[in-house]
């Protein structure tokens, strides 16, 4: 089957630049892969030379999917026939898919997790599956999506758009205003016989669930992320690795700033170039890396007489949705 790379870069220059970065790596890895990479965006005059006609557009109209993680609710509409790994555009990519889209074969639905009986995510677990009826439901990071576009994976996806109209009434909890994607994804594939493929740590992961320190090199193909063993008070109980060397990693929220990620920007830039080299390693590693620590050991050594002189400041809003 064909196989196909499909993200999404909506309303924001912010979301652009950050696939553009997901669609370096992934040629980066990919140099002579029949791989496709599409791009779905509301704003192409922002894709720049270097790229725009080694992958595909798909161009639509602004808020044409809807709001917020809407758009994540219509890969069916988006993806072509064959394999397509849905990838969020604050992702990056340490190696060659090829491994992916094996484990994933033969799935029309399929996301990376396990399941979940009880407890809170996007609302109360078990309140949500009595409701349904239904044992449990999967849980997953939405960073990555897998489908085998045909009738069933429609009928999934309409299944989680016609759950879309009835979130807060289904008791779920709405991520940063929005219906959240994952919820809605997770009770339409249980309801339609679906099934995650089980996380072993090599396909994709995220520096919440590994909060310990993370050291990527998108270039070398190397990365790990740690989740401190118990009882360390960074310690994730929820996941069950302490070290991952994952594929894919998700640079999701504000890790995006974090100087592992701008310094893996940084080499795609040069590469793309042919400038990445030992003077463009070297400047990374000053002006990217050493200023970023700097800054964070600057903060927490003065936090406290900070506050005492000019009190606690408002969290500026985030970029994102």
């Amino acid at each position: 089957m064909d196989k196909n790379i499909l993200t999404i870069a909506t309303t924001k220059k912010l979301y652009v630049d950050m696939a553009v970065n997901l669609a370096r790596s992934f040629l980066y890895w990919h140099p002579d892969s029949n791989i496709k990479f599409k791009l779905v965006t509301d704003q192409k005059k922002l894709v720049p030379n270097d790229i725009i006609d080694r992958i595909e557009i798909v161009e639509i109209l602004s808020d044409e999917l809807g709001k917020g993680f809407s758009p994540k609710l219509h890969l069916d509409k988006l993806a072509p026939a064959g394999q397509t790994l849905f990838i969020d555009s604050d992702c990056l990519i340490y190696g060659n898919l090829l491994p992916i889209f094996e484990k994933f074969k033969g799935h029309h639905v399929s996301v990376i997790g396990n399941y979940i009986a009880d407890g809170e995510w996007f609302g109360d677990i078990a309140a949500i599956c009595k409701k349904f009826n239904i044992k449990h439901l999967p849980k997953f990071n939405g960073g990555i999506y897998y489908l085998e576009n045909g009738p069933v994976a429609a009928q999934v996806y309409e299944t989680a758009r016609e759950l879309e109209k009835q979130y807060d009434n289904i008791g779920f909890v709405r991520f940063r205003g929005y219906p959240a994607d994952e919820g809605l994804m997770a009770l339409s594939m249980q309801l339609n016989n679906q099934e995650p493929i089980v996380d072993d740590g090599t396909i994709m992961s995220d520096p919440l669930s590994c909060p310990g320190h993370y050291m990527t090199n998108v270039i070398k193909g190397e990365n790990y992320l740690i989740n401190p063993p118990a009882p360390h008070p960074l310690h994730q109980n929820w996941y069950p690795f302490t070290k991952i060397s994952p594929l894919v990693v998700h640079f999701l929220g504000h890790h995006s700033m974090d100087y592992q990620y701008q310094k893996d920007i940084y080499r795609l830039k040069k590469q793309n170039t042919g400038q990445l080299n030992f003077i463009a390693e070297t400047r990374a590693l000053i002006l990217i890396e050493f200023k970023k620590r700097l800054e964070l050991f600057l903060k927490y050594k003065f936090r406290k007489i900070y506050h005492s002189l000019f009190g606690v400041r408002q969290i500026k809003p985030s970029e994102r949705l």
